[in-house]
């Protein structure tokens, strides 16, 4: 199977990731409209367990693409079908016991948490989905590890369209019997997606293996115990990451109340938090977890081969693509708030400064995803899980303290994820150094992206006032500002020399 480079790896998973995000606009809008913020608030309470399951099973398919990786690099083919059998057994047992675990104590949670009562129905309608998930993540691990990105890119946007008509669909079906029963069913969406994009991979993944004339494959547990070596690390870095958002949705609605504010204006601002501006948030961040995707393999297959001179070069892309992508991002959310939100929620776009002052973590966020990324592939699995625990304990505290206060409120838990990935970011960055011997151009990475991305604001900012004030639609002027905006960023990134056009061909090569 032909491999793929850094970057058109990243390409294949980050338009994937942009198109699933766009569906999910489908998915979110429509429940917004029907169900409003109170009934988004329902669902994003369940989301984050959900999440964390994600969280906890993530270190698998990262094991299996960085294994896979290896094992393709010194020939080893039938190792690679060793590994998928035995992650298999390991993710069955991790995701039938969790859907047993949501189903059977969903009322427990939601009590033991202090959710409002009518969050249980989300929580039931989302159980489903981790069994389903456990083998949809072990096939796009499998392709990720022979770096051919365009499977999971393809399952992902498959899992979306599954998720929107069959999510909407039920929330329309339950809605006369009470925006949480709605809720309900489009959390049961997520399930729906996952079997329509899990059948896709299973085609794909036997079509590889016929190719290969593997047939039977012995059980060998050496290899189980690698791939727990290797997940749990990575699980535990990533579920510290998701623990962050679960941290939301457990002190946030609570440490509201405290601050004076009702239990329905709680679950209000939440949902303006976590459904709408986070939603927004994740778009670029979607980007980011293609780079992430797509390097670890590269990264692995680079550091176990000891080539030095490409690993470097690998980070080094890397870096400065993360830092393309989040600049502009942050810029744009930042002073187009207002048009953004009022474009996607039309009628009810409430939460703008919540949006606002969110996106300015995205750097700080991908520069986490992306210097965690490089530790793990180059078989530093803890260190990066402590950097994420410390985050993790800064944010509780900062939500513990700010929250409650009038003076913050919501925002207060905004600040916090502000500290905690700012924190992580510079312990990141300062473990690669001592770790890897690797010294990062701070003007190269930093310094031109700004300047590109301050005189692609300046454009559209002025492009967005007069188109406004001639067509009097939002829709109209932020789309063709932003459009305008992407041109100009490009040109810039080029003028900048940012990446000069050798660069891009050469990373477009499998070296």
């Amino acid at each position: 199977m032909k491999k793929q480079s850094l970057i058109r790896g990243s390409i294949i998973l980050g338009v994937a990731g942009i198109l699933t995000r766009f569906l999910g606009l489908f998915f979110r809008w429509p429940l917004i409209m029907l169900i409003g913020d109170e009934g988004i608030g329902y669902y994003q309470m369940s989301y984050p367990l959900y999440m964390f399951f994600i969280a906890m099973a993530s270190g698998v398919p990262v094991a299996i693409s960085k294994m896979i990786s290896e094992k393709n690099a010194t020939n080893d083919i039938y190792g690679s079908f060793e590994v998928m059998k035995e992650s298999a057994i390991l993710m069955t047992i991790i995701g039938t016991g969790t859907t047993l675990a949501l189903f059977f104590f969903a009322k427990p949670i939601v009590l033991f948490l202090k959710w409002d009562p009518k969050a249980y129905y989300s929580l039931i309608g989302i159980s489903f989905a981790p069994i389903v998930i456990s083998f949809v993540t072990i096939f796009r691990g499998f392709f990720q590890g022979l770096q051919n990105m365009t499977p999971s890119a393809i399952s992902q946007i498959i899992e979306q369209i599954g998720r929107v008509i069959f999510g909407v669909g039920l929330a329309v079906f339950l809605l006369p019997r009470g925006i949480e029963y709605s809720a309900g069913g489009a959390a049961f969406g997520a399930t729906a997606g996952a079997v329509l994009g899990g059948a896709y991979l299973y085609s794909n993944y036997k079509r590889v293996k016929k190719r290969y004339a593997i047939k039977k494959i012995k059980s060998n547990p050496e290899i189980l115990n690698t791939i727990l070596k290797i997940a749990i690390p990575i699980s535990l870095g990533t579920t510290v990451s998701s623990i962050m958002n679960l941290i939301d949705s457990i002190l946030v609605p609570q440490k509201l109340l405290d601050a004076g504010f009702t239990n329905v204006q709680s679950t209000v601002l939440y949902a303006q938090l976590t459904g709408k501006a986070s939603v927004i948030v994740n778009i670029p961040l979607t980007l980011s977890m293609a780079i992430c995707t797509s390097l670890i393999p590269i990264i692995a297959e680079n550091f176990i081969l000891k080539k030095q001179k490409g690993l470097k070069g690998k980070i080094d892309a890397s870096m400065k693509m993360a830092s393309v992508i989040a600049i502009p991002c942050t810029f744009g959310l930042f002073f187009l708030a207002e048009p953004v939100m009022k474009f996607i929620f039309p009628g009810r776009f409430e939460g703008i400064e919540i949006l606002k002052y969110l996106s300015l973590t995205i750097p700080f966020i991908i520069i986490t995803q992306t210097t965690t990324a490089i530790l793990q592939g180059t078989g530093h699995y803890i260190k990066p899980v402590i950097n994420l625990l410390i985050g993790c304990l800064i944010k509780i505290v900062l939500t513990w303290v700010l929250v409650p206060m009038q003076m913050f409120n919501i925002y207060g838990a905004v600040l916090a994820s502000f500290g905690a990935y700012l924190t992580v970011s510079i312990l990141n960055i300062m473990m690669m150094k001592f770790t890897l011997r690797v010294r990062l151009n701070l003007y190269e990475i930093l310094i031109k992206p700004c300047y590109a991305s301050s005189i692609m604001m300046l454009i559209v900012l002025i492009s967005y006032n007069i188109l406004y004030k001639n067509t009097i639609s939002n829709g109209i002027s932020c789309l063709t500002s932003i459009f305008l905006g992407m041109i100009v960023y490009i040109i810039m990134i080029i003028v900048f020399k940012v990446f000069n056009v050798e660069e891009i061909r050469d990373r477009f090569k499998r070296k």
